[in-house]
């Protein structure tokens, strides 16, 4: 049997929120090549009163938070920042 082809293809969920600035439905995307991200999408309603989805595509979570962590600058010792107190 052949393998699903799954490429370009989506799948939504709706999102439990915490806040309300979160997602109403999460999800990811398969790209070309493979590589998966990660798809934010809320409703929202236009001035005519027409209800739409407004979303947005991402790295995933998983590497986001490991490119950030990464990036954190590295902590000055006390030593340090006994010339920069005035008393």
């Amino acid at each position: 049997m052949a393998e699903y082809d799954n490429t370009n293809r989506f799948a939504l969920f709706k999102n439990n929120k915490q806040k309300e600035s979160q997602p109403d439905y999460t999800g990811t995307i398969t790209l070309e090549g493979g590589k998966e991200m990660r798809l934010s999408a809320w409703l929202r309603e236009s001035k005519n009163g027409v209800t739409y989805m407004s979303g947005q595509m991402s790295e995933p979570l998983d590497n986001q938070s490991s490119s950030q962590s990464t990036q954190k600058p590295e902590a000055k010792s006390i030593d340090e920042f006994k010339d920069d107190i005035p008393f």
